[in-house]
């Protein structure tokens, strides 16, 4: 890590020919704040790779403000509340019995060996580079855990099973676990009723997200939004097959009543105790294609044959909405 070969350019010279008692400046012979500035720069790798350097710079490697800005960066769009609570029971568990369910060994050692060799460099057998273990709830622990694949952890997943048609533009819960070769997930799908765990691979970065409702996909949502929706009001429902099943989250829109001809000057529609849900990636005519709820009473609704319809989210997020919209079917589903 000596500085001697680094050249800052013109207005500061060659830092390596300053010298301070016969020997070159190091890199931890500069000021704190200097060598921080360095590190908060540093990408994921370059980090792993110092920390392997010594224990002095190990401690500051690994502090957990160093890896918040990358955990969020990378992370941050499909890692929710419920993902950390299993991150922090894998954790627990792993304390104590020594093993988790997952089989974790321990130690700074044991996450760099669980990531790409190239990312880190073992540290050489001197006074500086005694062994320190990294804190297994660190968030440089968690970054590893997930980018090793090894930490399966709750998300949930747009047009799930490869886009199967009896899913197009729903989002369902499931357990994800990367893989850094192809840059994509493995999905887990849990099982319910007769049917098993459903897996699928390579899920792209684009077809996940956190979970916006943090609850359990067997648990009904309890809509807050339904006296404020009106026609054009863009929308998730809750469905599920039958009362055994999990919910997904299925796109559609609030359209007009029956008795409105869809006059915006004229139509009171958002008054109306009855509101009509359109999923208009089904074609006119398809059961699928409308449903009606009441927005004083509704719960859960429906019945074995069409389904049951639960909570409501309106959407209210450009970002969200335009997902939805960039998931779209190629063609109209019967």
């Amino acid at each position: 890590m000596s500085l001697k070969k680094i050249n800052f350019g013109s207005k500061v010279g060659n830092f390596g020919e300053v010298e301070e008692g016969g020997g070159a400046i190091s890199v931890l012979d500069l000021p704190d704040l200097a060598l921080e500035c360095i590190i908060e720069r540093l990408p994921p790798a370059s980090l792993c790779s110092m920390a392997g350097v010594c224990s002095s710079l190990r401690s500051m490697c690994t502090a957990d403000h160093f890896w918040e800005k990358h955990m969020k960066n990378k992370w941050g769009r499909i890692i929710g509340p419920a993902a950390y609570r299993e991150w922090q029971w894998y954790v627990a568990l792993g304390k104590d019995s020594g093993l988790s369910k997952q089989g974790r060994p321990k130690g700074l050692m044991r996450i760099l060996s669980i990531v790409r060799t190239s990312w880190w460099v073992k540290p050489k057998a001197d006074d500086c580079c005694k062994k320190t273990s990294l804190p297994d709830d660190s968030v440089m622990a968690w970054f590893l855990a997930l980018e090793s694949g090894r930490f399966w952890f709750p998300a949930q997943v747009y047009n799930r099973e490869n886009g199967h048609v009896g899913f197009m533009l729903s989002c369902y819960d499931a357990e994800l676990s990367y893989d850094q070769r192809t840059d994509t997930f493995q999905a887990r799908y849990p099982p319910h009723g007769r049917r098993t765990v459903a897996m699928e691979n390579n899920v792209p970065w684009e077809r996940l997200r956190a979970p916006p409702i943090d609850t359990s996909p067997h648990d009904l949502h309890v809509s807050d939004c339904l006296n404020e929706l009106r026609p054009g009001d863009h929308i998730e429902i809750q469905w599920r097959r039958n009362k055994e099943f999990p919910y997904g989250w299925w796109y559609g829109v609030v359209g007009h009543l029956e008795s409105c001809d869809g006059n915006e000057n004229f139509c009171r529609c958002h008054q109306s105790d009855t509101v009509a849900l359109e999923f208009n990636q089904y074609a006119p005519g398809s059961r699928w294609r409308h449903t009606m709820i009441n927005r004083k009473e509704h719960r859960e609704e429906g019945n074995e044959a069409d389904g049951f319809y639960g909570g409501i989210r309106k959407l209210s997020s450009i970002e969200e909405i335009s997902t939805w919209k960039r998931l779209w079917p190629s063609e109209i589903l019967e």
